[in-house]
């Protein structure tokens, strides 16, 4: 199948110019007269790559990039600038909004042509690392780093079998990596000075986590336990600096994965000053069925502990108990043991909103 490239230029030879060398390179391609149109064809098409010039009537090139990289969906397709200016603020500025290449007019078919091979074949490596198993990680680390010295670590990566409840690291404790998960589940916790848990973030396969600490070059300022028997990956520091150093793409999609984390503790904050409890249990039920729910799963069931689900809400665990006995009655839930079957998702999304 071709790659499919957006095209935005306002000059209608050059447009039609490029169009027709990209077409002749077997691409399949769709042009935009300027930035606002590329805008709309890009959120409807999901191009796998966009060319933009950057002077343009309507919305100029710099503008469509901001607007783009707003948008979840549009935010990690790769990005060239096309523009007759070589003035390196110019270029500056473009490569600091997140622009992947940048091609100074006249150029070359060949120019083009490689100039899009490159980007499109990093982003495939992007994409394969983020397939979501082991295997693939190891291929991502090795062909995007491309040092032969390095790939030996690579290859040595630490796995490690965690029980449930098992720690995996501690609040305090220095990072020597990150970690991935390959089978499992994982909670990451903070800890109050009266020892009361708050469960800030939940993982699960194909979730890295205990990368901020590291980024930060700080001790770790929550905890991680394993709320299944999971295999977890360990990528050790030295391993993980240097991928993320030598491929601007890795350090795009932390820093991606970094910005949704925020966004996300944002909105908890928010709803725990803010909802009330029957609502945060609600969101906290939904939370774990939209994280863990299996695609072939009619009803979401879960074996979660009382004390870690008031860990999510922010609340006492006898309140916990009380508000899911309240679900249950109406029909919301299931209880049997310790699992908890949701039965009417419709109606506890509605609640928490």
């Amino acid at each position: 199948m071709s790659k499919k490239i957006l095209l935005i230029e306002d000059n209608q030879d050059v447009r039609e110019n490029t169009a027709e060398i990209l077409t002749l390179a077997q691409y399949d391609v769709i042009t935009a007269v300027n930035g606002k149109d590329g805008v709309e064809k890009a959120q409807k098409e999901k191009p796998d790559l966009i060319i933009c010039d950057i002077m343009m009537p309507v919305l100029d090139g710099h503008g469509a990039l901001h607007l783009l990289s707003k948008n979840e969906e549009t935010a990690g397709i790769p990005f060239i600038f096309l523009t007759a200016k070589a003035e390196r603020g110019d270029f500056r500025k473009g490569m600091e909004m997140g622009a992947d290449d940048y091609l100074t007019k006249p150029f070359d078919d060949v120019e083009l042509l490689n100039a899009i091979e490159s980007r499109l074949k990093k982003n495939d490596i992007l994409k394969k690392e983020f397939t979501k198993n082991f295997a693939g990680i190891n291929d991502f680390i090795n062909e995007a780093k491309g040092i032969d010295s390095l790939k030996k670590l690579s290859e040595e990566r630490d796995i490690r079998i965690f029980k449930k409840k098992d720690e995996i690291y501690k609040e305090g404790g220095y990072p020597k990596g990150i970690f991935f998960v390959n089978k499992g589940k994982v909670k990451i916790f903070q800890t109050n000075e009266l020892g009361k848990e708050l469960i800030t973030e939940l993982h699960k396969e194909g979730d890295f986590f205990g990368y901020l600490s590291l980024l930060q070059d700080e001790k770790y300022t929550s905890s991680a336990t394993a709320l299944e028997d999971s295999e977890i990956l360990i990528i050790p520091k030295e391993d993980f600096f240097a991928l993320l150093y030598k491929n601007s793409d890795v350090s795009k999609r932390f820093i991606e994965i970094l910005s949704n984390n925020l966004r996300d503790k944002e909105k908890q904050l928010v709803k725990l000053a803010y909802n009330s409890v029957r609502k945060r249990v609600a969101e906290a039920l939904v939370k774990l069925s939209d994280k863990y729910k299996k695609a072939d799963e009619q009803k979401f069931s879960m074996n979660v502990s009382r004390e870690d689900l008031a860990n999510m809400v922010g609340t006492a665990t006898e309140t916990v108990i009380r508000t899911l006995s309240d679900f249950k009655e109406d029909k919301f839930i299931e209880i049997s043991g310790g699992q908890i079957t949701i039965l009417n998702y419709d109606k506890l999304a509605k609640m928490k909103n």
